[in-house]
């Protein structure tokens, strides 16, 4: 347990801890091939957990689990069941709260004010499907042979496998898996191997909660994910694949797909322009672009990457953001005080400098240089902000995922159209203005799964969530997400 000091001693319930993935009911301390891989703090390299990674063959076993259990058992359970075993997990999430968020701060590098709202919104699509689950509703349908009767049912599509990102470790599982589960579907979790530690403490509260053993399973590997992803895409047994992640990979993961034309939901990559007119309330429009550029510091996918300002407010724009983004405070993210903790790794800090250095070379002006801070740690980085950014820059046409904050200026509605549609992406997109002629038209003009408009926040477990165009396909929360887990099919009686 020595590995494991620096982990057990900034969590209260030790239960939470766990020593290796969650495989059809039960914990495996061990592989079989004895290899393990380490889970590190990325704000210091202390090692978390040292966890075993897990063979091909052990997968296999967590398929088939997964599989068995949703014939055997649990396509069979009542919608209200299910809603009851999802509100449980639910209140276990919350019973739980500073320790989930603790551990998501210690693998991650967000600060624990952060963490301790990821965990309230993951926990959210549990309370949310519950009400759901029972909700699958079919139709009536008229055929044109008057002695024909037509119905349609709701009915769960099988396993489910979900491969998520480091980002929010807690929130992307919560809101694939508690919607399958609420459908009837089993579940085969493979978190992201730099944050796997929430997801096994998910898994210990879903144990806990009475699902039926194998409904839902955590595999982790440190060294075989590619493998892994390409088992989990390639095996008949599972029936639909739901992933958030790069658009390079989601591409991957759809061809390896196609060879038993699984269903797929796919949220990727982002490019989300923050459009702010100048008849908008500035004071609010810099207050949400805080909580919507800077949160996690930035590696969001529906981070604001391109802020457009209007020519004529700018400076004011820019002063006042300035000055509040100076009052932040970086540190790590269980340190008293601090707003902003580290970012994930020293790449992701590499490409923040790369966009930052040929957005200046271009002609970009600097409002606050920010950079890293190697005094605190190796992937630590002070927010920076670029004014006056032109379009040619990589920052206009590439994702940053970090606290890089590029300005650009528009004068005209049809300008910004054109530039902030001008991009593959097609996740979030976000517009301020007090005239409700500029906000429907900007509504219906951006080429995005989802506009906000003044307002720089998408959480909530009520909205549908999902992109276009090379974002993906496919929506998450909300009604909607019942969709993307379940299959119609339709009963045709005849000669009545």
């Amino acid at each position: 347990m020595a590995e494991t000091t620096y982990l057990l001693e900034n969590i209260q319930n030790k239960e939470l801890i766990r020593r290796g993935p969650f495989i059809n009911g039960h914990w495996l301390e061990k592989s079989e091939s004895g290899e393990t891989f380490n889970v590190t703090d990325p704000a210091n390299g202390k090692i978390l957990n040292t966890l075993p990674d897990l063979s091909l063959n052990e997968v296999e076993q967590a398929i088939k689990g997964a599989h068995d259990t949703f014939y055997n058992t649990y396509k069979n359970t009542t919608p209200r069941q299910r809603a009851q075993w999802l509100r449980t997990i639910h209140d276990l999430m919350l019973e739980n709260a500073d320790d989930l968020a603790r551990i998501i701060t210690l693998e991650n590098g967000k600060s624990l004010a952060d963490a301790l709202s990821e965990v309230k919104y993951a926990a959210s699509y549990f309370l949310w499907y519950s009400e759901e689950a029972p909700r699958q509703y079919g139709a009536t349908i008229q055929p044109s042979i008057s002695s024909n009767r037509v119905f349609t049912i709701r009915q769960p599509i099988g396993v489910c496998a979900v491969i998520c990102p480091w980002n929010f470790p807690s929130a992307m599982i919560t809101r694939k898996a508690a919607v399958a589960l609420a459908t009837g579907c089993t579940v085969v979790v493979k978190p992201d191997h730099e944050t796997p530690l929430s997801a096994l403490a998910l898994g210990y509260l879903i144990e806990k909660s009475g699902v039926p053993s194998g409904a839902f399973n955590v595999v982790i590997s440190g060294t075989k994910t590619a493998k892994l992803g390409t088992m989990l895409c390639e095996s008949p047994l599972i029936k639909k694949l739901t992933f958030t992640g790069s658009t390079r990979v989601g591409k991957i993961l759809m061809a390896q797909s196609a060879s038993n034309i699984k269903k797929l939901s796919l949220e990727l990559g982002g490019n989300a322009p923050f459009i702010v007119f100048k008849d908008a309330d500035i004071e609010h429009a810099v207050n949400q672009l805080l909580l919507c550029k800077f949160r996690g510091l930035g590696q969001t996918c529906v981070c604001a990457n391109r802020i457009y300002v209007q020519a004529e407010i700018l400076d004011q724009f820019v002063s006042l953001l300035k000055s509040k983004v100076e009052q932040f405070k970086i540190g790590h993210g269980l340190s008293k005080g601090t707003t902003h903790g580290c970012l994930i790794n020293t790449q992701t800090l590499d490409k923040v400098e790369y966009h930052k250095k040929d957005a200046i070379e271009k002609g970009a002006a600097v409002v606050t240089e920010g950079g890293p801070l190697p005094e605190l740690g190796p992937t630590f980085y002070k927010p920076c902000i670029l004014s006056n950014v032109p379009y040619s820059a990589v920052v206009a046409k590439e994702e940053t995922f970090g606290p890089l904050c590029p300005i650009f200026t528009f004068n005209s509605m049809e300008e910004v159209i054109r530039e902030a549609n001008d991009t593959e992406f097609g996740l979030a997109s976000y517009v301020f203005s007090k005239d409700i002629n500029i906000i429907f038209h900007m509504a219906e003009a951006l080429e995005a799964g989802m506009v906000s408009c003044n307002t720089g926040i998408f959480s909530d477990a009520a909205i549908p969530f999902g992109g276009i165009k090379e974002s993906g396909f496919g929506r998450e929360g909300s009604l909607y997400g019942i969709e993307d887990y379940t299959v119609v099919k339709t009963v045709n009686i005849g000669n009545l």
